[in-house]
């Protein structure tokens, strides 16, 4: 039962000050599984892979994964509530007052003010990703050249090459997937 509890304060904590969605939530992942031993980088890697490839906000998915390799089915249920309760909440409040104080200089100032720290949210979360995808166990081991290499052949053929920017992202997703088994990742 206290392990349930701990999962619900982490995640709670995750969510209310993972601003920014999803891939926010990375750094307080990672801080979770510096301090609590649940799951390991490799298996923070396994996550975000999971949770980009399916349905459904990355945050709440990586948030289930975690609490499901952790504690099950009803892990992965406490976390995601855990995760989604202070969002809750928020809303809740915000949807209350908005209407009156909109037009409030403190509250526009403080939405400017939550933008930058987004960004910089995200793009921590952008480089700890890539240190997990590009890097064998850190620095000191070097650069997955595949991993490298795959990134940019996707890169290019997302941003660059005209008839193929216009596929699904589903397509990508698939199609990564098979060069990974293929060529073992």
């Amino acid at each position: 039962m206290m392990l349930y509890a701990k999962l619900f304060w982490e995640f709670f904590q995750t969510g209310l000050f993972a601003v920014g969605g999803g891939m926010a939530t990375l750094p307080f992942l990672y801080d979770i599984s510096d301090r609590t031993g649940w799951f390991t980088r490799q298996d923070l890697a396994d996550m975000i892979a999971v949770s980009e490839s399916t349905p459904g906000p990355i945050g709440v998915n990586m948030a289930t994964y975690a609490g499901y390799i952790t504690s099950g089915v009803p892990g992965a249920v406490i976390s995601t509530l855990g995760l989604i309760a202070p969002s809750v909440i928020v809303i809740l409040i915000v949807a209350a007052f908005l209407s009156k104080f909109h037009e409030n200089k403190f509250v526009n100032g403080a939405f400017y003010g939550l933008r930058p720290a987004s960004s910089a949210m995200i793009t921590a979360a952008g480089l700890i990703l890539a240190r997990v995808v590009f890097l064998y166990g850190g620095f000191s081991e070097g650069v997955n050249i595949k991993a490298a290499i795959l990134a940019v052949i996707l890169l290019a053929f997302t941003h660059a090459v005209t008839f193929t920017k216009k596929l699904h992202p589903v397509i990508w997703i698939v199609f990564s997937a098979i060069v990974g088994i293929i060529f073992e990742y």
